[in-house]
């Protein structure tokens, strides 16, 4: 699944034109590597996102095309929050 989809599918990021900004702009970074908004991502994959002061980090649990909103939060799992 392309980076930008997975972003807005989980609600990591609201809508997909945001995550779109957010990969020009390199504030995402996967596995360590700034990424494109056409990177795949894969289950294990680390994304780290850089909003403002606050950075961060998940890591990729599934990977679905449409998920209710209930169950989004079970896509990827927390691995740290920096300031």
């Amino acid at each position: 699944m392309r980076l930008d989809k997975y972003l807005k599918v989980s609600r990591l990021i609201k809508r997909r034109t945001v995550a779109n900004e957010a990969c020009d702009n390199a504030r995402v970074t996967v596995n360590g590597r700034p990424a494109k908004a056409s990177c795949d991502v894969k289950v294990g994959d680390v994304i780290r996102i850089a909003f403002g002061t606050k950075t961060l980090a998940v890591e990729v649990l599934a990977v679905a095309e449409a998920v209710r909103k209930d169950d989004a939060s079970a896509m990827y799992r927390e691995i740290g929050e920096a300031q």
